[in-house]
């Protein structure tokens, strides 16, 4: 019976589905099941196998993205015939999880064509090139999953299509906007030192002679075709760089609703996300006149950026806060936590250094070889000034390393990465909604703090109680950060709200988001291409909002554990989808 199911499925891939055709209500669940398998081996992974390696797919280790104007239409294709075929599914032919992957997927494909045809970064961003294949070789270098003589000659195997990329970007380049090509020559530097350094270090334990001597050609075949890449933009393409960053009102709103399932008019969401940020500037200044009434709230972050450990002290101390945190996690009942393992503390990669302070990297979702997951830290380069090692650790003050452990770890990014095997679906493991994804992270932050948890504390009773307010003053640091990121994206993409000019934008950080003036340069970059990096204090919202909704709907049976264990099982979907199965209605998020 299933195999003849299947031969009928494959027929009705050979002859496209009409508009109006429909799915038997019957087959509903089996048909999205072979669809999905479908979109991921023949469209996903088969347009990114850099992402199937990722995932933990090995059999796409020895291909990399075709970056040519042709691939790019054939994927496009593809996409709308597969977006045909799910939308012909009858959603009431479906239980509700079920129905929730099919949003999930189509919402995923709608948001692939909005970038392709609309957004089009293989035409405007000459970053997507360089980094791109960077990203390509460091998957086959990070994780051990292989024997190394096998993993490089994966590389190798990519690194001879690698030239062929940045001569595709060389013709599908037209007018790329000034700060994406800008950005582009200030990343180049680090990916043509991670091939002449990085990867052949990352694989100094391969032997085969045979296998190194082609690595070796390849490898300079590739740092050749970087440097020439960069010649080529700064004297050919930057000249001509004159394009719009800007993403618009319609397409702005459009990904807003494909990514994340939000339709909130941009005017009122913008007045959610000034709402926070005011709320969040007046308990900072109330925290910070409790620290010391003497100062204004600006003159005590300063103070707050001077109170860090040493340099070579970070990793020890985010070490030690692991026990702390799952401690409090499991006495306070805050969630369960899966496994007893914890992730392992490193230093950030070097060509992540430039834009990264911390991050979470876990094995991907079908990885068996290598699972280890990564908790990776920048520490201050030994070529560093004093200045310069001061202005990177006031990131790791006394506040923002509770914060940061929280968000990366526990019970953030970490804990997300061990519920992945209760995920419903290949689709909820696969694809995800950041407003879930770093909205729940960004949720911890707060959370943990709001529950009663502190580091330990040293001293007198006194400098405790000032090392606690310290510690809320580092959490609102960070949550003013995401608040500026809310605001500008909306402002610098649509000009709801007033048109934010790059330079307004990275002042924007500074003077209400408490940021220093190169995170607010850096940031304001970052959401020059990023633009709904709002997502991170909608998703925090979002969840308050489920979480208050839930615990009125249970009154006295409701348990913060319970929530959060049910949150986490929902896998990365968008909350919309998490409210209807939670709450049994279609509620608003907000």
């Amino acid at each position: 019976m299933k195999r003849l199911f299947l031969l009928i499925l494959l027929s009705a891939f050979a002859a496209p589905l009409a508009p109006a055709q429909r799915i038997s209500a019957d087959g509903g669940p089996q048909t999205l099941d072979f669809y999905a398998e479908h979109f991921f081996s023949d469209i996903y992974f088969h347009f990114s196998p850099t992402n199937g390696t990722s995932a933990g797919l090995h059999q796409y280790d020895t291909q990399l993205e075709d970056y040519s104007a042709s691939a790019v239409q054939r994927e496009i294709a593809a996409l709308h015939a597969i977006q045909q075929k799910i939308e012909a599914i009858p959603a009431d032919s479906l239980d509700a999880p079920i129905a929730g992957d099919r949003e999930i997927l189509l919402g995923n494909i709608r948001s692939m064509l909005l970038s392709l045809e609309v957004i089009r970064p293989w035409e405007k961003n000459p970053d997507n090139y360089s980094s791109g294949i960077t990203q390509s070789a460091f998957v086959l270098m990070s994780r051990k999953f292989a024997p190394a003589n096998t993993r490089l000659r994966s590389v190798i195997a990519r690194e001879q299509l690698m030239p062929q990329v940045l001569l595709e970007a060389r013709k599908n380049l037209k007018n790329p906007p000034k700060i994406y090509t800008e950005i582009a020559l200030e990343q180049i530097d680090g990916s043509i030192s991670f091939f002449q350094n990085d990867l052949p270090a990352g694989f100094a334990d391969a032997t085969d002679p045979a296998t190194r001597a082609a690595f070796a050609k390849s490898n300079a075949a590739v740092i050749q075709a970087l440097k020439d890449y960069a010649a080529w933009m700064k004297s050919d393409l930057l000249p001509r760089s004159s394009g719009d960053f800007r993403f618009g009102t319609d397409t702005f709103r459009k990904k807003l609703a494909y990514d994340e399932m939000v339709d909130i008019p941009l005017e009122s969401l913008l007045q959610i996300g000034y709402g926070d940020l005011h709320r969040n500037q007046l308990e900072f200044a109330s925290v910070a006149k409790e620290i010391d009434p003497t100062k204004t709230p600006q003159e005590v972050l300063a103070l707050l950026a001077t109170i860090h450990p040493p340099p070579d002290k970070l990793l020890q101390t985010f070490q030690d806060q692991f026990s702390g945190l799952i401690g409090f996690i499991n006495s306070h009942h805050i969630i369960s936590i899966p496994s007893d393992v914890e992730p392992t503390l490193e230093e950030t990669p070097p060509f992540m250094r430039a834009t990264t302070q911390a991050s979470m990297d876990p094995p991907g979702p079908f990885e068996t070889n290598s699972t280890k997951a990564y908790f990776n830290v920048t520490l201050p380069e030994k070529d560093w000034t004093k200045e310069h090692i001061a202005e990177h650790m006031a990131s790791f003050n006394v506040g923002t390393i509770t914060s940061t452990a929280v968000h990366e770890a526990y019970p953030g990014h970490y804990v997300q990465f061990l519920y992945l095997p209760q995920f419903s679906s290949k689709i909820r493991k696969v694809l995800g909604a950041n407003t879930n994804i770093e909205g729940w992270a960004h949720y911890c932050e707060q959370m943990m703090l709001d529950e009663g948890y502190l580091p330990t504390l040293t001293g007198s009773p006194e400098e405790q109680a000032k090392q606690a307010k310290l510690i809320r003053l580092g959490q609102l640091q960070d949550a003013l950060l995401r608040d500026a990121r809310f605001i500008v994206g909306i402002r610098m993409h649509t000009g709801v709200g007033g048109p934010l000019t790059i330079d307004e934008a990275a002042a924007f950080f500074s003077k209400e988001g408490y940021q220093s003036p190169s995170i607010g340069m850096m940031e304001t970059k970052r959401g020059t291409a990023d633009a709904t990096y709002l997502y991170y204090t909608l998703g925090k919202l979002e969840i308050l909002k489920l979480r208050d909704d839930v615990k009125a709907k249970q009154g006295a049976a409701f348990n913060l554990q319970a929530f959060h264990n049910a949150f986490m099982q929902q896998g990365f979907a968008p909350l919309k989808i998490i409210r209807k199965s939670m709450l049994h209605n279609d509620s608003p998020v907000l």
